[in-house]
């Protein structure tokens, strides 16, 4: 690839978004960047992606979003696995001669064996963290029923909301995982406007898959 040479600084940037896109297939965020780096202002983000376009390492697409460049993402597909190769077996009992072989891989389906029925988004928000739910988390969702308790995504008046939801004689009661956020009581009136769209039952960041725990009854 013949384009101008990054500097250290522009290579570390560059390594981190796209290990994060090859990782996740999504960018990461401003936030997750700035953290990354210790950035203070947003500004150093947009600052290193343009010289990165300057120097074509990034390019911008009919969307006017940046994207990696076509040879570059070419090395990045041939990175790419499609499952966890599983190598032999491993003795949990009596010791045993070590055995190599290659025995498949695990793959999505086998982590969530009901994959056609899960879906995901990302979170914006903090109200969630003590349930491990932080922002820029991706949760994965089930098009399943949520139980009384039950973490889910609720959709109401147009606006989205991830909360553990309850249900009662007068409505539903959805409850934040922070104490700096209030419940929200969904009335009567408006119940037939909410719609839950999706059971909770884990979620991805930068540190792996966290399933859901089972949810506690309201006392």
């Amino acid at each position: 690839m013949d384009h101008a040479q990054l500097t250290r600084k522009q290579k570390e940037f560059f390594d981190f978004i796209t290990d994060y896109k090859m990782e996740y297939d999504v960018w990461p965020t401003y936030r997750e960047i700035s953290d990354q780096f210790n950035y203070k202002s947003p500004n150093s983000v947009t600052q290193n992606i343009q010289a990165l376009l300057k120097k074509g390492y990034l390019i911008k697409g009919e969307d006017e979003e940046y994207d990696i460049h076509p040879e570059y993402g070419e090395v990045l597909d041939d990175k790419k696995s499609t499952g966890i190769p599983v190598k032999g077996l491993i003795a949990a009992g009596y010791l045993q001669e070590a055995v190599e072989s290659d025995l498949g891989e695990i793959t999505l389906e086998t982590l969530f064996p009901n994959i056609e029925s899960l879906f995901a988004l990302r979170v914006s928000g903090m109200s969630m963290k003590d349930a491990g739910i932080y922002d820029g988390d991706f949760v994965l969702l089930m098009d399943s029923d949520v139980k009384d308790g039950d973490i889910g995504a609720v959709l109401f008046n147009g606006e989205t909301s991830l909360k553990k939801i309850y249900y009662g004689k007068n409505g539903l009661r959805l409850e934040p995982a922070n104490s700096e956020f209030s419940d929200i009581i969904v009335e009567p009136d408006i119940f037939e406007e909410v719609r839950i769209i999706g059971k909770y039952i884990g979620h991805v960041n930068k540190n792996g898959i966290h399933r859901a725990v089972p949810a506690r009854k309201a006392s």
